[in-house]
């Protein structure tokens, strides 16, 4: 199958509802785009660069995402199931700031959790690890016994 060439440039357009099928979309450029309630399914994101973003309501499955970058996100209640993270660093991950439109005064965010996961060599470096918790056991308190 040939696939038409088309290049389209939007701008203050409302494409709320559209749907892209069988579409080649590389090097696309969203620049202040709102794409809450988005479903991508299927999909070759291979480095990718997010920057900036809500990823609240976005839900992304059989997606290759290797090599991509996130930076300034909010990615609060995500659920992210069955995916490769070999080689994947965390860095920099922080509750919300005063400034957060989610930021909670009392602190009163849903833990994060890890559950069914291989973490064979995984390493936690320079963190605060206040409550952290593996199996039940604060970790915190099986340190402090040395």
């Amino acid at each position: 199958m040939e696939l038409e060439v088309t290049k389209m440039e939007l701008t203050m357009k409302d494409i709320s509802g559209s749907s892209f099928k069988d579409v080649k979309a590389e090097g696309l450029d969203y620049d202040n785009v709102n794409l809450s309630k988005t479903k991508i399914n299927n999909a070759n994101m291979r480095g990718m660069t997010m920057n900036d973003i809500n990823a609240a309501e976005i839900t992304i499955t059989n997606a290759n995402l290797s090599g991509t970058s996130i930076q300034h996100a909010n990615m609060s209640n995500m659920m992210i199931d069955h995916v490769h993270l070999f080689g994947t660093e965390f860095v920099n991950i922080v509750l919300p700031q005063e400034s957060d439109g989610n930021y909670d005064p009392q602190g009163s965010y849903k833990p994060i959790k890890f559950n069914n996961c291989d973490l064979t060599n995984m390493e936690i470096n320079n963190c605060n690890i206040s409550g952290l918790k593996i199996n039940g056991i604060l970790i915190e308190e099986l340190l402090n016994r040395k």
